[in-house]
């Protein structure tokens, strides 16, 4: 049988390392400056479902670094770093875990599959919670006051930890459910301290207050919110998604606008006047997997059809407001309404943009699930074509490295097989 391997998401371990690990449940760790591999972990059998970095100040070990992974078959398993070995094994779980995520000023990490557990440093349980019927929770943030928002399909489960001060117990409880959204939930991203958003398989897009979980803000077809008058000539178009498909595939944000994958396309709305201020209808061939802003504000998208492209968020030449038309040539109309409203809009329209394609990264051949960016090395992409590549200032680091890659690991493969 043919060797595979099928990157998933990386993360990152250190300003100079990060760790990427696949279907066939093996994790690289990697060195972004010379693109050497620096430890292979074995140790699952089957697909790697999660994978969370623990940070650097994490209680676990104070003078290692450690990674958390999780398998399809139904084990956790905390790593060192810095040696590659394991250093815990955790077998109770009864199906897969299919979300990891550490909050560090607890000192606790929590897994969600049927149930939620919470586990303490030397990976031990803390409390879970009953099981979900029918459901598994397939991702969870962090909110404030020890509280988590979980997904489970098109519910927003919200649940509490609640530490003993008498002892080292816990406790959490579900404090609420909402069921705000139609279809199941496709991403979950925290905005701020104060908000976080959602996004759903058929185009739902909810903004929620992280202190009383109140709904601020909610489009149950974002890419249309836009306002249908004085807008500028370039985005009077229809703003549908193309191929029929309205899932909304990935959500990031940079605190003032979210940034959506949807079908082939990508959409920039802002949360001010939750309006849709820039997209590119059909960005890729294929579905968009992953779209992000990075600091030097260029946008970067990859895709189904392997595709890593750059884009530029452009201002649109200033737009004459319009004027109140019959009824102001009549002087019909509150003179301070319709200065309140002509404010609004030349406020809508000037927040426009267009979003121009600057650059094109070709060297994957299958599906690129997401990229890394590192600020002083670069950018690594991740594809199904058994490739990650490296790039600085939008070129590969190194023409060899990515080609040798796949060869090494094919090499390593039929050494230890």
């Amino acid at each position: 049988m043919p060797w595979q391997y099928v990157s998933k998401s990386p993360v990152f371990a250190n300003p100079f390392t990060f760790a990427s690990a696949g279907d066939d449940g093996v994790v690289f760790v990697w060195n972004v400056q010379t693109g050497e591999r620096l430890h292979v972990l074995r140790g699952h059998s089957r697909p790697i479902t999660a994978i969370a970095i623990f940070p650097s100040e994490y209680r676990l070990k104070p003078e290692g670094r450690h990674l958390l992974t999780a398998s399809s078959d139904k084990t956790v398993i905390i790593w060192d770093l810095d040696t590659g070995s394991q250093i815990h094994l955790l077998t109770e779980f009864q199906s897969s875990v299919k979300c990891l995520m550490i909050i560090e000023r607890l000192d606790v990490w929590l897994s969600g599959g049927e149930k939620v557990c919470t586990w303490n440093c030397q990976a031990e349980l803390l409390c879970k919670t009953a099981c979900f019927k029918d459901a598994d929770v397939s991702s969870m943030i962090e909110l404030p006051k020890n509280n988590i928002a979980a997904v489970v399909r098109k519910d927003l489960v919200i649940f509490k930890l609640i530490p003993s001060s008498e002892s080292q117990t816990w406790e959490i409880i579900e404090m609420r459910r909402l069921s705000n959204h139609e279809d199941d939930i496709r991403a979950l991203i925290s905005i701020s301290d104060n908000t976080f958003a959602t996004g759903s398989l058929v185009g739902e897009l909810i903004i929620w207050d992280s202190l009383d979980w109140s709904v601020q803000a909610s489009e149950s077809q974002f890419w249309n919110a836009a306002p249908q008058s004085d807008k500028p000539a370039e985005i009077k178009i229809s703003l549908t998604p193309n191929q029929h498909e309205t899932c909304i595939h990935h959500l990031s944000t940079d605190r003032e606008n979210i940034f959506a994958a949807i079908g082939t396309g990508i959409y920039v709305y802002n949360l001010q006047t939750k309006t849709v201020i820039a997209y590119q209808q059909v960005a890729h061939d294929s579905r968009v997997l992953h779209v992000a802003k990075l600091p030097n504000n260029q946008l970067v998208s990859c895709s189904e059809d392997g595709s890593v492209r750059l884009w530029e968020l452009q201002a649109l030449p200033p737009a004459e407001p319009a004027t109140s038309g019959l009824f102001s040539m009549w002087g019909i109309g509150r003179p301070n309404k319709q200065h309140n409203q002509m404010a609004k809009r030349k406020l809508e329209c000037s927040m426009f943009k267009t979003l121009e394609l600057t650059g094109d990264l070709v060297g994957h051949s299958g599906a690129v699930r997401m990229f890394l960016y590192f600020k002083d090395h670069g950018m690594v992409t991740c594809s199904t074509d058994h490739l990650i590549i490296i790039w600085k200032d939008g070129e590969r680091e190194s023409q060899l490295r990515s080609k040798t890659l796949f060869q090494k690991l094919e090499q390593d493969e039929q050494y230890d097989g």
